[in-house]
Parts: structure tokens; C-alpha cells; sequence
């Protein structure tokens, strides 16, 4: 991943936070103590989280994880952080697939403990592929894998998408329908286009990103399907892996009720984009790994359903990847760590792919 200045991501002070979730914890628990709150070495770009060690007789020593709203003054990469909401769409996954996800412990939906909403739940120990830098580069687990090892995670994770797509269909998560009118995929399309809007608020607008949008429209499906609860940010490096297993699923902030091949598009290009990084750096990375017609393959094997205008999911996946870029470049500008271009479209760390996408011309 090319060189420069990791993006600022919180103005909150770690020690504080620790001595406010303590006194928070008590009222919960009493007797209770806080012990090793840390936070990840690969803290995301949105939501914080806290790791720490939960001391009482009643359960006893317990490691939890701890999702905070994104701080507000930290430049935020989304306008609205409902943490009421993941925490109800992870306890819906819990009981009504057989998806693992971690038990949440408790939701704090006043700001006043910590600042912000949050929620708790139960750590779970195992290993995630990096992001940085991306498990397609050499030196890391995944990449040191065996053909046959990284086979095995493909098609578990692969076949956690299937389950959940089967087993909750939109109609049990209607509190996560996108507003507006038309189908779920429209809705889907049109928060995505308000969400750029907001990015571009006040500041230089992306040609790149409004031909994307031009383009979907183009290409639009004429049978989207019915909708069903898809995770979003649906990506191996979002799940917790036992040896090559999967055993929780994490990161529900962009969950919405939208076609199948949402999530199928996203995987696909989440994985595209890790390794068009890799082999621009002169490494070979994994082009075996995650391969469209695989994934495809894999997933109407599991369903029945055989996806759909993969090309038009896999567009929508890289631009909606680049107004996150956008976003997230927006606010290392913000805090004096990189200035303006006069082309606001090369802030997008993939523009060169997503142009060659909109363009009819991309072969990865």
C-alpha cells in the first residue's frame, strides 16, 4: 500500500476513556474492574473500538470489545453512527441464523459515559487478514497459507453470505430499509448518492464518482429480486478467523436490506482492490483468491440463486469504496496532513480501476 501519513482518526485521549468506562461499568456491574483497555493496532477509519478485560465474580474474568460512536470532532467518515442499530442487527443474525457473531453485552445509547453511543460485547479470540498491510502481501498468514488452506476460508466465508441470505429475508429486517421510494436497491442507490453529497459538501466534487453514478444507471438491472439483510461491509477482513474457520463476523454499521449481490459485489471487489494495490507495487498477491466466477459459482451452489448483473454490483462496490476514499482523503485534508489536487478524482486511492469500470475497460 503506497507510503504516507495514516489518517488521523480520533482526538480522544485513551487513558480517559479508560477511567470513564470503568465508572460506567460499575453502574452495570458493581464491584466490577476495567483491566488492559487497548485499542486495536488496526482501529478502523469509522467506529472506534476499545478492547478490554471485564473483572467480576459474576461472570467471572471476561474479555469483551467495546464499539464507540466515531468522535464527531475526528472528521467522521459517515454523517450518522446508530450504534442502537448494529447492536439490534447483530442480536437479529444471532437469532435467526446460525451466522457467528460476537454476544453483545450491553447498548448505551446516552453520550454522556463516554462521549458517545456505544455497545458491548463478548471478544472473540482468533486471527483477521490484514488491511494493513493487505493480507495479498507477502509476509503475512493468509498469504503464507497453503492453496488448499486459503481455499477453505474462501468457501466458509462465501457460505456465511449464503446463510445469511437465506435465512433472513428483508421482510424480518425492515428497520434497516433504506428512505425513500422504489425498490430496495434503488433506495440502496439513492442513500449512496446522498451520502456522496454530504462528502462533497463545500468542497471540490469528484467527475469520477457522478460518471460512476451516470453509469449505473446505464446498466441498471431490470430484476434486482427480492431484498434481503445483507452485512454490508461484507469482507474476510471484517471476520475473526480459528485456524482458516470463521467464527465472528464483525463491522454491521453498513448493514441494509438490498439484493443479494450487494454483498456478493462488494466481496468480490473488496478483494479486487487489495490485489490491483499489490501487483501496482510489483508483488503478485493472490489473482487465484476470491475470484469472480468462483465466488458465483460457490454461492448458487449454496442457494439456488445464481447472481445477477455482477458487472453492474461490482461498479456499484468500487464507487462506493471511492466516496469512502473521498471522504477519508477529505479529512487528511482537514487536518493539514495532505492538500487539495487540482484533480480532486486522483484522492481516490483506485481511480485508475474505477475509471477503467466506467468505462467498459476493466479486466481484473
Amino acid at each position: 500500500m503506497p507510503a504516507g501519513p495514516r489518517p488521523r482518526t480520533t482526538t480522544r485521549d485513551p487513558q480517559e476513556m479508560s477511567r470513564r468506562l470503568t465508572d460506567w461499568l460499575r453502574t452495570r456491574l458493581p464491584g466490577a474492574r476495567v483491566s488492559a483497555v487497548t485499542a486495536p493496532a488496526s482501529n478502523g477509519l469509522s467506529s472506534e473500538t476499545l478492547l478490554f478485560d471485564l473483572e467480576h465474580p459474576e461472570p467471572p474474568l471476561r474479555a469483551c470489545a467495546l464499539r464507540l460512536a466515531a468522535d464527531p470532532a475526528a472528521y467522521t467518515v459517515f454523517p450518522v453512527y446508530d450504534m442502537a442499530r448494529q447492536y439490534r442487527t447483530m442480536r437479529l443474525v444471532a437469532e435467526h441464523t446460525d451466522v457467528p457473531v460476537p454476544r453483545v453485552l450491553w447498548l448505551e445509547e446516552d453520550p454522556e459515559p463516554l462521549g458517545a453511543p456505544f455497545f458491548v460485547m463478548e471478544r472473540v479470540a482468533g486471527r483477521v487478514p490484514p488491511d494493513v498491510m493487505p493480507y495479498t502481501y507477502e509476509g503475512n498468514w493468509l498469504h503464507a497459507a497453503s492453496d488448499a488452506e486459503r481455499e477453505h476460508l474462501e468457501a466458509a466465508t462465501i457460505g456465511l453470505l449464503a446463510r445469511l441470505h437465506d435465512q433472513l429475508p428483508g421482510e424480518k429486517a425492515e428497520f434497516l430499509d433504506a428512505p425513500g421510494a422504489g425498490d430496495a436497491l434503488r433506495r440502496h442507490v439513492t442513500a449512496q448518492r446522498a451520502y456522496y453529497h454530504w462528502v462533497v459538501d463545500g468542497l471540490p466534487r469528484s467527475p469520477l464518482i457522478e460518471a460512476g453514478f451516470a453509469r449505473l444507471a446505464e446498466r441498471w438491472p431490470r430484476d434486482p429480486g427480492p431484498p434481503v439483510l445483507t452485512w454490508g461491509d461484507a469482507r474476510i477482513g471484517n471476520v475473526i478467523y480459528d485456524g482458516f474457520e470463521p467464527v465472528a463476523v464483525l463491522d454491521w454499521e453498513m448493514a441494509a436490506t438490498a439484493p443479494r449481490e450487494v454483498d456478493l459485489g462488494w466481496t468480490v471487489y473488496l478483494h479486487r482492490f487489495f490485489q490491483d494495490l499489490t501487483t501496482a507495487s510489483g508483488q503478485p498477491g493472490l489473482p487465484d483468491f476470491l475470484r469472480r466466477d468462483r465466488v458465483e459459482e460457490r454461492y448458487a451452489r449454496l442457494t439456488g440463486h445464481t447472481p445477477r448483473d455482477m458487472d453492474f454490483y461490482i461498479l456499484y462496490a468500487a464507487l462506493r469504496q471511492a466516496i469512502v476514499m473521498l471522504r477519508v482523503a477529505y479529512r487528511q485534508v482537514h487536518f493539514g496532513e495532505v492538500g487539495i489536487p487540482a484533480d480532486p478524482d486522483t484522492l481516490i486511492l483506485h481511480h485508475d480501476s474505477l475509471r477503467a469500470m466506467v468505462q467498459g475497460r476493466y479486466r481484473g
